[in-house]
Protein backbone atom coordinates (compact mmCIF):
# COMPACT_ATOMS: atom_id res chain seq x y z
CA UNK A 1 0.00 0.00 0.00
CA UNK A 2 1.14 3.53 -0.81
CA UNK A 3 1.20 6.43 1.67
CA UNK A 4 1.78 10.13 1.07
CA UNK A 5 3.47 12.00 3.93
CA UNK A 6 3.39 15.82 3.88
CA UNK A 7 5.53 17.26 6.68
CA UNK A 8 7.66 20.40 6.51
CA UNK A 9 10.10 19.53 9.31
CA UNK A 10 12.88 17.59 7.61
CA UNK A 11 13.83 15.29 10.46
CA UNK A 12 10.22 14.34 11.19
CA UNK A 13 9.51 13.82 7.49
CA UNK A 14 12.52 11.57 7.00
CA UNK A 15 11.74 9.62 10.18
CA UNK A 16 8.13 9.02 9.18
CA UNK A 17 9.09 7.97 5.65
CA UNK A 18 11.76 5.59 6.92
CA UNK A 19 9.62 4.04 9.66
CA UNK A 20 6.58 3.57 7.43
CA UNK A 21 8.82 2.11 4.75
CA UNK A 22 10.30 -0.34 7.23
CA UNK A 23 6.72 -1.30 8.16
CA UNK A 24 6.07 -2.43 4.61
CA UNK A 25 4.49 0.64 2.99
CA UNK A 26 5.56 2.47 -0.14
CA UNK A 27 6.06 6.08 0.94
CA UNK A 28 6.22 9.38 -0.96
CA UNK A 29 7.14 12.46 1.10
CA UNK A 30 6.61 16.16 0.38
CA UNK A 31 7.68 19.22 2.39
CA UNK A 32 4.95 21.83 1.69
CA UNK A 33 1.22 22.05 1.13
CA UNK A 34 1.24 22.96 -2.55
CA UNK A 35 3.59 20.14 -3.50
CA UNK A 36 1.59 17.79 -1.28
CA UNK A 37 -1.67 18.72 -3.00
CA UNK A 38 -0.17 18.25 -6.46
CA UNK A 39 1.19 14.86 -5.45
CA UNK A 40 -2.09 13.78 -3.83
CA UNK A 41 -4.00 14.64 -7.00
CA UNK A 42 -1.75 12.36 -9.02
CA UNK A 43 -3.69 9.56 -7.33
CA UNK A 44 -2.67 6.07 -6.33
CA UNK A 45 -2.38 6.70 -2.59
CA UNK A 46 -4.12 4.47 -0.08
CA UNK A 47 -3.65 6.94 2.80
CA UNK A 48 -2.32 10.44 3.48
CA UNK A 49 -0.45 11.63 6.58
CA UNK A 50 -0.66 15.44 6.71
CA UNK A 51 0.96 17.89 9.07
CA UNK A 52 -1.44 20.74 9.82
CA UNK A 53 1.03 23.64 9.86
CA UNK A 54 2.54 23.56 6.37
CA UNK A 55 4.04 26.30 4.20
CA UNK A 56 2.03 27.15 1.11
CA UNK A 57 -1.24 25.44 2.03
CA UNK A 58 -2.02 24.26 5.53
CA UNK A 59 -3.06 20.64 5.94
CA UNK A 60 -6.76 21.49 6.35
CA UNK A 61 -6.87 23.50 3.12
CA UNK A 62 -4.84 20.88 1.29
CA UNK A 63 -7.37 18.20 2.18
CA UNK A 64 -10.40 20.38 1.41
CA UNK A 65 -9.07 21.06 -2.08
CA UNK A 66 -8.11 17.43 -2.59
CA UNK A 67 -11.56 16.21 -1.49
CA UNK A 68 -13.22 18.74 -3.81
CA UNK A 69 -11.15 17.28 -6.65
CA UNK A 70 -12.33 13.77 -5.84
CA UNK A 71 -9.69 12.37 -3.47
CA UNK A 72 -11.19 9.54 -1.40
CA UNK A 73 -8.12 8.20 0.45
CA UNK A 74 -8.30 8.35 4.27
CA UNK A 75 -6.22 10.99 6.05
CA UNK A 76 -4.45 11.29 9.39
CA UNK A 77 -3.61 14.82 10.56
CA UNK A 78 -0.49 15.44 12.65
CA UNK A 79 -0.38 18.58 14.78
CA UNK A 80 1.03 20.14 17.91
CA UNK A 81 -2.36 21.78 18.57
CA UNK A 82 -4.95 19.90 20.63
CA UNK A 83 -7.76 22.46 20.80
CA UNK A 84 -11.21 21.00 20.22
CA UNK A 85 -11.86 23.56 17.47
CA UNK A 86 -8.75 22.42 15.60
CA UNK A 87 -9.70 18.77 15.90
CA UNK A 88 -13.21 19.49 14.63
CA UNK A 89 -11.85 21.52 11.73
CA UNK A 90 -9.63 18.62 10.70
CA UNK A 91 -12.44 16.09 10.94
CA UNK A 92 -14.83 18.33 9.05
CA UNK A 93 -12.26 18.78 6.29
CA UNK A 94 -12.56 15.04 5.75
CA UNK A 95 -9.81 13.70 7.97
CA UNK A 96 -10.22 10.24 9.43
CA UNK A 97 -7.99 10.73 12.46
CA UNK A 98 -6.05 13.41 14.33
CA UNK A 99 -2.80 12.68 16.18
CA UNK A 100 -1.21 15.23 18.51
CA UNK A 101 2.57 15.65 18.57
CA UNK A 102 4.69 14.29 20.13
CA UNK A 103 3.53 10.72 19.56
CA UNK A 104 5.06 7.26 19.49
CA UNK A 105 5.43 5.78 16.02
CA UNK A 106 3.67 2.65 17.27
CA UNK A 107 0.55 4.76 17.88
CA UNK A 108 0.67 6.26 14.40
CA UNK A 109 1.19 2.81 12.89
CA UNK A 110 -1.83 1.44 14.73
CA UNK A 111 -3.98 4.29 13.43
CA UNK A 112 -2.66 3.83 9.90
CA UNK A 113 -3.56 0.15 10.06
CA UNK A 114 -7.03 0.93 11.46
CA UNK A 115 -7.82 3.37 8.66
CA UNK A 116 -6.50 1.05 5.97
CA UNK A 117 -8.63 -1.81 7.30
CA UNK A 118 -11.76 0.19 6.51
CA UNK A 119 -12.94 -1.20 3.23
CA UNK A 120 -14.70 0.90 0.57
CA UNK A 121 -18.48 0.93 0.46
CA UNK A 122 -19.30 -2.08 -1.72
CA UNK A 123 -23.00 -1.46 -2.24
CA UNK A 124 -24.76 1.85 -2.56
CA UNK A 125 -27.68 2.33 -0.23
CA UNK A 126 -30.50 4.80 0.09
CA UNK A 127 -32.13 5.42 3.45
CA UNK A 128 -35.43 7.24 3.90
CA UNK A 129 -36.44 8.35 7.38
CA UNK A 130 -39.60 10.45 7.40
CA UNK A 131 -38.92 13.20 4.83
CA UNK A 132 -35.13 12.72 5.00
CA UNK A 133 -33.35 10.78 2.23
CA UNK A 134 -29.66 9.83 2.23
CA UNK A 135 -28.12 8.40 -0.94
CA UNK A 136 -24.71 6.91 -0.17
CA UNK A 137 -23.62 6.48 -3.81
CA UNK A 138 -24.41 10.04 -4.85
CA UNK A 139 -23.32 11.47 -1.48
CA UNK A 140 -26.61 13.36 -1.45
CA UNK A 141 -28.96 14.18 1.42
CA UNK A 142 -32.35 15.85 1.08
CA UNK A 143 -35.01 16.80 3.57
CA UNK A 144 -38.47 17.74 2.39
CA UNK A 145 -37.07 17.63 -1.15
CA UNK A 146 -34.41 20.27 -0.43
CA UNK A 147 -30.74 19.33 -0.73
CA UNK A 148 -28.67 19.61 2.46
CA UNK A 149 -25.10 20.87 2.12
CA UNK A 150 -23.15 18.65 4.52
CA UNK A 151 -19.43 18.47 5.21
CA UNK A 152 -17.75 15.04 4.82
CA UNK A 153 -17.83 14.59 8.59
CA UNK A 154 -21.51 15.52 8.82
CA UNK A 155 -22.40 13.13 6.00
CA UNK A 156 -20.48 10.29 7.68
CA UNK A 157 -22.19 10.97 11.00
CA UNK A 158 -25.65 11.07 9.44
CA UNK A 159 -24.93 7.90 7.46
CA UNK A 160 -23.91 6.12 10.67
CA UNK A 161 -27.15 7.17 12.35
CA UNK A 162 -29.15 6.18 9.25
CA UNK A 163 -27.62 2.71 9.18
CA UNK A 164 -28.91 2.28 12.73
CA UNK A 165 -32.17 4.20 12.28
CA UNK A 166 -34.58 3.37 15.08
CA UNK A 167 -31.76 2.20 17.37
CA UNK A 168 -29.41 4.05 19.74
CA UNK A 169 -25.84 4.81 18.68
CA UNK A 170 -23.49 5.46 21.58
CA UNK A 171 -21.03 8.33 21.68
CA UNK A 172 -18.24 5.77 21.95
CA UNK A 173 -19.31 4.10 18.72
CA UNK A 174 -19.59 7.42 16.90
CA UNK A 175 -16.06 8.41 17.97
CA UNK A 176 -14.63 5.02 17.07
CA UNK A 177 -16.33 4.54 13.71
CA UNK A 178 -15.98 8.05 12.38
CA UNK A 179 -12.56 9.00 13.65
CA UNK A 180 -10.86 5.87 15.05
CA UNK A 181 -10.60 7.69 18.36
CA UNK A 182 -10.98 6.13 21.76
CA UNK A 183 -13.87 7.72 23.65
CA UNK A 184 -12.48 8.71 27.05
CA UNK A 185 -15.67 10.00 28.63
CA UNK A 186 -15.43 13.55 27.24
CA UNK A 187 -18.61 14.13 25.18
CA UNK A 188 -17.51 17.44 23.67
CA UNK A 189 -16.17 16.24 20.33
CA UNK A 190 -19.15 14.01 19.52
CA UNK A 191 -21.74 16.37 20.97
CA UNK A 192 -20.44 19.39 19.05
CA UNK A 193 -20.45 17.36 15.83
CA UNK A 194 -24.04 16.28 16.43
CA UNK A 195 -25.07 19.84 17.26
CA UNK A 196 -23.68 21.09 13.95
CA UNK A 197 -25.42 18.32 12.04
CA UNK A 198 -28.72 19.13 13.76
CA UNK A 199 -28.56 22.73 12.58
CA UNK A 200 -28.70 21.51 8.99
CA UNK A 201 -31.02 18.52 9.40
CA UNK A 202 -33.52 19.65 12.03
CA UNK A 203 -33.48 23.37 12.75
CA UNK A 204 -35.73 24.39 9.84
CA UNK A 205 -38.26 21.59 10.47
CA UNK A 206 -40.92 21.16 13.18
CA UNK A 207 -40.31 17.40 13.38
CA UNK A 208 -36.87 16.70 14.83
CA UNK A 209 -35.22 13.51 13.58
CA UNK A 210 -31.93 13.44 15.51
CA UNK A 211 -32.81 12.44 19.06
CA UNK A 212 -30.73 12.53 22.22
CA UNK A 213 -30.94 9.37 24.33
CA UNK A 214 -29.78 10.58 27.71
CA UNK A 215 -26.96 8.54 29.15
CA UNK A 216 -26.68 6.52 25.94
CA UNK A 217 -26.04 8.59 22.82
CA UNK A 218 -28.13 9.48 19.78
CA UNK A 219 -30.65 7.97 17.41
CA UNK A 220 -32.27 8.94 14.14
CA UNK A 221 -36.03 9.02 13.81
CA UNK A 222 -37.15 7.67 17.19
CA UNK A 223 -38.56 9.23 20.34
CA UNK A 224 -36.34 10.01 23.30
CA UNK A 225 -36.02 7.06 25.64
Amino acid sequence: MKILVVEDEARARESLARSLGESGYAVVAEADGEAGLARALEGGFDLLVLDVMLPGLDGFTLLQEARAAGLVAPVIFLTARDALSDRLRGLEAGGGDYLVKPFAFSELLARVQNLLRRGPVTAAQVWTIADLTLDSARRRVTRGGAKLDLTPQEFALLELLARRAGHPVTRARIAEELWDMAYAGDPNLVDVAVRRLRRKVDDAHPVKLIRTLRGVGYALGIEDA
